[in-house]
């Protein structure tokens, strides 16, 4: 039993991962119950001990009673009967002693397991309550996600673009995008383009079923003034740059015939201001908010002065923001019998990802989740959140996303965060506490639906993070823009990005690859992370790495939906079992510039499937060692 933190003379526990003192472990379903116990240490006998527990405002007692004597502790136990809706319980523990009142609560870190005593106000452990009937796909959770920026990953002489479009600037594939003031204004407009197109991503294919890729995950495809196509100027039409719908629809049938789905990035929040909803330069025939208050879309935006100042996604200009709820934005996004999430998934896509889902009302997804789920029950929903979902606070409103009626998983950047932070140098034991405080918060359809990577669109290469160390803020923007890694850091880098490999295929969830970081692509933050990919430059070794990884993430059914269990998370050792009920196998990580040993407790070697390392024998028996920077999966 833990001693106390705070300098209490008392021995109280309770641990959240431990199934002694909280079944079932982490979320439950609604209108079901969960055990808690708390063990108090011998010789000491309570006058009452409570679990304190809250939902929303409304605080609550509940008494708990004595269970048993053992292991040197009195247990005492309560079962917790959970709400009939989906949200969030706190809990704590409250023991009285002549008078005098002692509480246990979560720990500091909030990181669940073992708490800490307090004198007041103890920091509430979580339980995530869930709608028990509520299914993701399959494909989503058991497949291999691959993110492409469509301008970026592949031209095809096949595709001619439109010329006359003279507000971009065409650069040459290979060069470094454009980080300043382009010759059309005084401000940074990404609008240089280098040819990325449909048909490019048509052609490869091939490549990406040879990765083992399931899934593509497009950024915007549509109309738009900028590159990157997150400032929509036309839902309902693909950007002439890329294509149009008919090569969409194509695309998507022959991705099918080779087993991989496509998703689209779905910008519901804002629109571009160069768009026909509200059309400030005038380049759309139609009567745009900004030219009349007679348009049709004038009700979807807030004006404080009318034209010129109106609301804005974080304060940028050319991204005015939409009253997601006004009627006539939900049923021309949602509802209407051709709405635009209907007509791309008749079109062939399988679902959406919703950029910011933060800042969109919880009903707008809940509405959205309902008509595209009549559409086709087997879609999937991804939301972009960059902490845990589950305790997500935004515009002062706790955030729904994944208990059930609203996404099928979320971006998976505390994954993101906790990896980098292993493979540059951090503690093992971080990285379990961290994904176990996320394994304990996320039903289990959203842990195993999450969408993992290393890197996206808006993160610096991966590579070029583990080979430098850092981000290089204290650098300039052009010395940003001009680095290149020396060998000894693109050696570096590629070592622990094959490391990283490894631990994203292994781990739950759907692991997700940033289009070129398979190749080596270098780059700090956007827009040197979106340079085009290195066709006939890529790094094979790498390419080959990825794709033996999705060979065998295709082979082995516990890399898709096994279990998982902590063998060694400490210092630059991490290893972990995933398991079925005919399956089990190790994955075992040195993140280290040393070699280092795992003790296995088992007798017979291991198979090895991928990697390094070598079996052996000791005088403190089997072993598995591990050179510096290598990782493998056995069976």
């Amino acid at each position: 039993m833990t001693g106390n933190r705070r300098g209490f003379p008392l021995k109280i526990e309770h641990n959240s991962y431990n199934a002694f003192c909280r079944t079932p472990f982490g979320a439950a379903p609604c209108v079901s119950d969960v055990t808690l116990r708390l063990l108090l240490g011998d010789g000491m006998w309570p006058d009452s001990v409570l679990l304190r527990y809250a939902i929303g405002e409304s605080a609550h007692t509940l008494p708990m009673h004595f269970h048993s004597h053992m292991l040197g502790a009195n247990v005492f136990e309560a079962v917790l009967t959970l709400p009939s809706e989906p949200c969030l319980v706190f809990y704590s523990f409250e023991a009285s002693f002549g008078g005098s009142a002692v509480y246990y609560g979560n720990n500091p870190q909030r990181r669940g397991g073992l708490g800490a005593q307090y004198l007041q106000d103890p920091i509430p452990y979580q339980i995530t309550v869930y709608d028990g009937g509520f299914h993701t796909p399959d494909w989503l959770k058991e497949g291999v996600m691959y993110q492409i920026f469509p301008d970026r990953f592949a031209k095809s002489a096949s595709y001619v673009p439109p010329a006359k479009r003279d507000d971009i600037l065409r650069r040459k594939w290979g060069d470094t995008p454009y980080h300043t003031p382009g010759q059309f204004g005084g401000t940074y407009l990404a609008n240089d383009v280098f040819g990325g197109s449909l048909a490019g991503i048509l052609e490869k294919l091939p490549y990406l079923a040879d990765l083992g890729v399931t899934v593509l995950y497009l950024n915007p495809i549509f109309e738009a003034f900028s590159n990157h196509k997150y400032d929509t100027g036309d839902y309902e039409k693909v950007d002439p740059m890329f294509g149009d719908e008919e090569l969409f629809t194509k695309l998507c049938a022959a991705a099918k015939e080779l087993g991989i789905r496509v998703i689209l990035d779905g910008v519901f929040n804002h629109t571009g201001s160069n768009s026909k909803y509200f059309n400030k330069d005038g380049k759309y025939p139609t009567t745009g908010a900004y030219q009349s208050k007679q348009s049709p879309y004038f009700d979807w935006y807030s004006f404080s002065e009318y034209p010129d100042k109106y609301e804005c996604w974080w304060g940028i200009k050319t991204l005015p923001r939409v009253k997601a709820m006004t009627q006539s934005y939900l049923d021309y996004i949602l509802t209407g019998e051709n709405a635009v999430i209907k007509q791309w998934i008749r079109r062939g896509a399988s679902g959406w990802r919703l950029d910011v889902v933060d800042e969109l009302p919880d009903e707008f997804v809940k509405i959205l989740r309902r008509e595209l789920k009549q559409e086709n029950p087997d879609a999937a929903i991804i939301g972009e959140v960059w902490e845990d979902g589950t305790t997500k606070i935004a515009y002062g409103v706790r955030r729904k996303h994944i208990l059930g009626r609203h996404c099928d998983g979320l971006m998976n950047y505390p994954f993101r965060n906790a990896a980098l932070n292993f493979l540059r140098g951090g503690d093992g034991a971080k990285f379990v506490s961290a994904m176990e405080a996320l394994r304990e918060n996320y039903p289990s359809f959203a842990f195993y639906s999450a969408m993992n990577s290393l890197g996206t669109h808006d993160t610096p290469r991966i590579i070029t993070l583990l080979g430098v160390g850092s981000e290089c803020r204290d650098q300039s923007k052009d010395w940003r823009a001009c680095f290149r890694m020396s060998m000894e850091q693109y050696q570096r880098g590629k070592e622990l990005l094959k490391v990283g490999a490894v631990l994203l295929y292994a781990f739950p969830g759907s692991p997700t690859i940033y289009y070129g970081d398979e190749a080596g692509l270098e780059g700090f933050e956007d827009p040197f992370n979106r340079r085009p990919y290195p066709w006939g430059r890529e790094d094979r070794e790498l390419v080959d790495w990825f794709a033996a990884l999705g060979k065998l993430r295709r082979e082995c059914p516990a890399l898709r939906r096994g279990d998982i269990r902590y063998l060694a998370g400490t210092g630059h050792l991490l290893a972990f079992l995933r398991s079925t009920e005919g399956e089990r196998l190790l994955t075992a990580l040195n993140a280290g510039d040393e070699p280092a040993a795992l003790a296995l407790p088992w007798t017979e070697e291991p198979e090895r499937l991928l990697g390094a390392g070598e079996w052996a024998l000791t005088g403190e028996g089997p072993v598995l060692m591990l050179p510096p920077r290598t990782g493998g999966i056995w069976r």
